[in-house]
């Protein structure tokens, strides 16, 4: 008997192969210049950056493209592994895909939320965006929207899925 799985192959592909290589570019392309991802981020109104990143915004810098590259690794592997060792139950890969997906949602959420905070009063000055700027938010929602759409059951057959579970369940 052929198991189909509750990771459908678009949603394997953006967030397992996808996702995991715009974070790990992110953290070569800060690791080759921090310098000029740091100055990217936003744009400069009422100054100019400064010529040295100080220590502490350099560290702080690393550990956030460590810990982008990081959630793009988990990413592979915990997908990786539910779609191979757990297609024999799948309302049992559905659920581990779920925690994994709810916490990406909720921090894809925050990620748009604090980037448009952190921009002050040129939040809707879009021609004052830099190209980083640009590339974060629409990359960022590449992400958040078929992450919502997994969540809401676009593509998966989430109903199909837990009907035949339920229905196993009640054949045992």
């Amino acid at each position: 008997m052929q198991s189909e799985s509750a990771i459908p192959d678009f949603y394997y592909y953006c967030f397992a192969i996808y996702e995991p290589l715009l974070t790990l570019l992110g953290f070569v392309g800060t690791q080759l210049d921090p310098k000029n991802v740091h100055d990217a981020q936003a744009p400069w109104v009422n100054s100019s950056p400064s010529t040295e990143l100080p220590r502490a915004t350099l560290v702080t810098l690393f550990q956030l493209a460590n810990v982008c590259a990081l959630l793009g690794v988990v990413n592979f592997f915990v997908l990786s592994a539910a779609r191979k060792h757990l297609h024999h139950d799948l309302f049992l890969q559905e659920k581990v895909v779920s925690s994994l997906m709810t916490p990406l949602l909720i921090g894809d959420i925050s990620h748009m939320y604090m980037t448009l905070w952190g921009l002050g009063d040129q939040r809707w000055n879009f021609s004052s965006w830099t190209p980083m700027l640009w590339t974060t938010f629409i990359l960022g929602l590449t992400l958040m929207i078929p992450r919502v759409a997994w969540h809401i059951g676009v593509g998966r057959y989430v109903h199909q899925l837990h009907r035949r579970a339920e229905d196993r369940g009640k054949n045992r």
